[in-house]
């Protein structure tokens, strides 16, 4: 009895501890088979390697992906004219989009003709600016003692010819290198990118609808059908609305610089005013760019110091006018943007895809907010981004 009962009490033991070597086993295999981390975890980790991925194909496949984006935009830009050439005036899609591309971007490529030589003038004159504005600017001479050497560094850089020029041996440097070269570069980059936005918008405004009707067959239910119909609908009233609200809105106050330039005897008004035409796109950071070039344009002409503020201010009073209270009065009943994702998207997308991402944060980031809304996992997002 002794040791039976000896042997009851070890075989409890026994079944235990086969009972962990069995659990371990199985929480080796689940392990190596990488289905022990926890489900938040390993979503997680999939969310975050999907952001990298999708910001590493956003910045090194730019060539590609930043003409298509711009050809959307400018497409949404122009819905209203295409509609009112081909659906009320009968014109065919094809010859109205070519004739809208052709009025639209003539006159843009004319402006451009116009203030180009007034633009290289002061682009010419740059590094000879430097030294008058340390004068004027003595208590700022640290700041602008670094700019130009910095500026004289980067001219070093860019007209080196490798090892050799570190050597001390002599260097033929050809009239487009340097600063010069650099723009000529950028220069052909950016046309090349034009012209392959201007062959996707033509496209896009011929065929219409055509891509939304296509995207709408394959969804597999009719919820789905009519949800992203819902979804291109708000996209395009909305965006199509800010952008021409924008629009109308930066040309009035490219029109108000312009004519205030001259008035202040800065000369080339057409130049000022282009500039805060452009500049307007982008909030925030555009007009205090302007406000920073209005000001070295007003120092460099004018005497120093009351004189010499004058066209910074008037800009931005005019800045102050339109943003603060006509631009707002206008947008408010679209859609509101959080300022700080505001200023985020600002940043994320000229780090990616520089000036033209710049211009492009604000519609995408209002695009995000239209399919967030409207799609029930991302609601929280299209909130948070209204908020």
């Amino acid at each position: 009895m002794a040791v039976t009962r000896e042997q009851g009490a070890v075989a409890p033991s026994t079944r235990n501890e086969k009972t962990l070597e069995a659990e371990t086993r199985e929480a080796r295999k689940a392990v190596a088979h990488g289905e022990a981390a926890p489900q938040g975890v390993r979503s997680w980790g999939v969310l975050i390697l999907t952001v990298l991925a999708v910001v590493y194909t956003l910045y090194f496949a730019r060539d590609i992906i930043l003409p298509i984006a711009l050809a959307i935009v400018l497409k949404l830009l122009l819905g209203p004219a295409m509609r009112l050439l081909h659906e009320r005036m009968r014109v065919p899609q094809s010859l109205a989009a070519l004739l809208l591309i052709l009025v639209v971007f003539g006159a843009i490529g004319a402006v451009a003709f116009a203030i180009s030589l007034p633009a290289s003038g002061w682009i010419e004159r740059l590094p000879q600016t430097l030294p008058i504005l340390q004068e004027k600017l003595a208590v700022l001479r640290q700041p602008l003692d670094f700019v130009q050497n910095a500026l004289k560094e980067f001219e070093h850089v860019t007209s080196s010819a490798g090892p050799g020029a570190a050597e001390g041996q002599s260097v033929t440097v050809n009239q487009g290198s340097g600063i010069a070269g650099n723009l000529a570069t950028g220069t052909a980059n950016m046309l090349g990118r034009f012209f392959t936005t201007m062959v996707l918008l033509f496209f896009l405004l011929a065929s219409g609808d055509r891509l939304l009707r296509g995207l709408v067959e394959v969804l597999p239910s009719f919820s789905d059908k009519r949800q992203a119909v819902e979804i291109a609908s708000e996209i395009e009233t909305n965006i199509t609305g800010y952008l021409l609200t924008i629009t109308m809105m930066n040309a009035l106050v490219g029109v108000a610089t312009g004519l205030a330039m001259w008035a202040c005897g800065l000369g080339t008004p057409l130049l000022w005013g282009a500039a805060a035409f452009l500049l307007n796109y982008i909030p925030i950071l555009g007009p205090m760019a302007g406000i920073a070039i209005f000001f070295a344009a007003g120092v460099l002409s004018f005497d120093w110091p009351w004189y010499a503020l004058l066209p910074a201010g008037v800009y931005l009073l005019i800045h102050v006018v339109e943003g603060e209270t006509v631009t707002p009065m206008l947008l408010a009943r679209r859609f509101t943007l959080n300022p700080v994702l505001v200023i985020g998207s600002l940043f994320f997308w000229h780090s990616v895809w520089g000036i033209p991402g710049a211009f492009l944060a604000v519609p995408l980031l209002a695009i995000l907010k239209i399919v967030a809304d409207r799609v029930e996992p991302l609601k929280p997002i299209g909130h948070i981004i209204g908020a």
